[in-house]
């Protein structure tokens, strides 16, 4: 294989692994009924079994990304990878609720390994910022694209095998993706790492944790006093963590980049667009399946416009932010995602699947270009020896914008949908609850009577609504990013590397038609 081979085959195995990984945080919601069933959860057990993955990956980000810069990015990754596969083993085969949250809350420390790895690694891969975006935009196309896909995969898996499938799936991928990248994918780390602060990572841990727990619990099961304490306890490690990294000689992550515009703007416009997708997958597929009646399977099937459409715009990624620059493309790409919103809220309230198809399109190409833009923004904003602290921070971005996306417009959509059921005064004390509690418990306690067509309406009202505010939310994250982020971002350098910036700048302009799978080897 030649070496430009050799990079192109590293980059397969590395999005391999982070399609994966995004495969199995969507994959779940399907399994709940069955699993339910089966091990015979409580209602607490069950929010645990679903967040704690998230806890787990969210509060290790940081830690893990400046750890692969000083113990080798490689190294980490396969370690995370072996974990994973093992951790996927132990959920599948769970006796009980208990174990399934430790089994899930090992997955989020592996996957916690996995994505500030595999972003760093093509970052020292593809040093050259033309091909490295391009790198970027397929990395990005199999991170949407596998969050999409989990509903499908999961789909499939449930038609035929039980809930355990939907991990034991994860072992054999992850042995390919062990050998592979044990092959192809060369070490790489920061050579001057500096001394690793062990309490700055208990900091970040503090901090994040605490604060996606405030807004999980909050959005469930509205404020306390609990809350604001977590809250306040995560601001205030969040503050202290701070003050830190800007005393340090060798910070866990260089706190100043916020400062710069440009950065903090990619930030909170990606936070902001992860915000909205995820909040849209959360609610589509129990739409799809829900109001529509299709089953796991089929709604599945009609999710994938939006995989595709964001896995196809990798073709044209690179061609749109050369010509419109890295700033002005992630605005447009959000006020396309944010008009494929519009259209899919017109579809939620009309007949037939043309147009939530068309609207699921949209959606993928914004989404697709979005992700790329942000992305390759954030890592070019450092030199490569620090990219898995700033994968870290890119990652962070999305992982808040997932659990706060879930989490508030989750609550949203609940008070919409219970604002707009029928008068449910003549059903039983019980019956009542359950209708008011969710349509998925609704469609169990009325089975078939007339109000469920009600509660249907009303579910899909709420959808309506929430897809606007989402829409309106894409919109602000759009000019905001086209104000706040330049043309070209990266990070300051010399007149010489501004010049071999340039350099590489100009070589890639007659590649721009070049589609991913015609590359000439250099």
């Amino acid at each position: 294989m030649t070496s430009n081979g050799r990079r192109w085959g590293a980059l397969a195995a590395l999005t391999l692994a982070v399609t994966l990984l995004a495969v199995d945080g969507t994959v779940l919601a399907l399994a709940v009924p069955a699993l339910t069933a089966d091990l015979a959860p409580t209602s607490n057990q069950l929010l645990w079994i679903g967040d704690v993955y998230s806890f787990a990956l969210a509060g290790l980000l940081i830690s893990m990304g400046t750890l692969a810069d000083r113990i080798g990015r490689k190294r980490l990754l396969l370690i995370g990878v072996t974990g994973f596969g093992a951790a996927s083993l132990l959920a599948a085969f769970a006796p009980g609720p208990g174990w399934l949250i430790a089994a899930r809350a090992l997955l989020g420390v592996a996957g916690a390994t996995l994505m500030p790895s595999t972003l760093s690694l093509v970052r020292n891969i593809f040093p050259e910022p033309r091909r490295r975006t391009r790198a970027i935009a397929i990395w990005s196309a199999g991170a949407s694209g596998g969050a999409a896909l989990g509903p499908l995969a999961g789909g499939l898996l449930l038609e035929h095998f039980w809930w355990g499938s939907v991990f034991v799936i994860n072992v054999p991928i992850m042995l390919l993706v062990l050998v592979a990248v044990a092959v192809l994918v060369p070490e790489s780390r920061d050579p001057a790492p500096g001394r690793f602060d062990p309490l700055s990572a208990l900091l970040s841990v503090a901090a994040i944790v605490p604060l996606v727990w405030a807004v999980k619990d909050a959005a469930h099961s509205g404020v306390s006093a609990s809350v604001l304490a977590a809250a306040l306890a995560g601001l205030a490690a969040g503050t202290w963590f701070v003050r830190r990294q800007r005393r340090l000689a060798s910070p866990l992550i260089d706190v100043t980049l916020f400062a710069r515009p440009a950065f903090s703007g990619t930030v909170a416009a990606s936070v902001i667009a992860v915000f909205a997708f995820s909040g849209l997958l959360f609610f589509f597929s129990q739409y799809l399946q829900l109001v529509r009646g299709y089953s796991p399977l089929q709604a599945g099937l009609r999710e994938l416009p939006l995989t595709l459409a964001s896995i196809a715009v990798v073709v044209v990624a690179v061609r749109v932010m050369t010509r419109l620059g890295v700033g002005r493309a992630l605005g447009l790409s959000l006020l396309v995602t944010a008009a494929g919103f519009v259209v899919l809220t017109a579809g939620e309230g009309a007949g037939g699947y043309g147009v939530l198809a068309l609207g699921l399109i949209v959606i993928g190409l914004g989404v697709g270009i979005a992700f790329t833009a942000s992305t390759d923004a954030i890592l070019a904003s450092v030199p490569p020896e620090r990219a898995g602290s700033a994968s870290a921070v890119s990652e962070m971005a999305y992982e808040l914008g997932v659990a706060t996306g879930i989490a508030l417009l989750g609550t949203l959509h609940t008070m919409l949908y219970r604002a707009s059921l029928p008068d449910l005064s003549a059903l039983p004390g019980t019956v009542r609850t359950a209708v008011e509690e969710s349509l998925a418990s609704a469609s169990q306690a009325l089975n078939g009577d007339a109000l469920l067509a009600g509660a249907r309406e009303a579910f899909a009202d709420a959808m309506q609504v929430t897809s606007a505010v989402a829409a309106v939310l894409l919109v602000i994250a759009g000019v905001l990013a086209w104000k706040l982020v330049p043309r070209h971002a990266g990070p300051a350098a010399s007149p010489e590397a501004g010049r071999h910036e340039a350099g590489e700048h100009e070589a890639g302009e007659h590649e721009a038609g070049e589609v991913v799978g015609t590359i000439r080897p250099m």
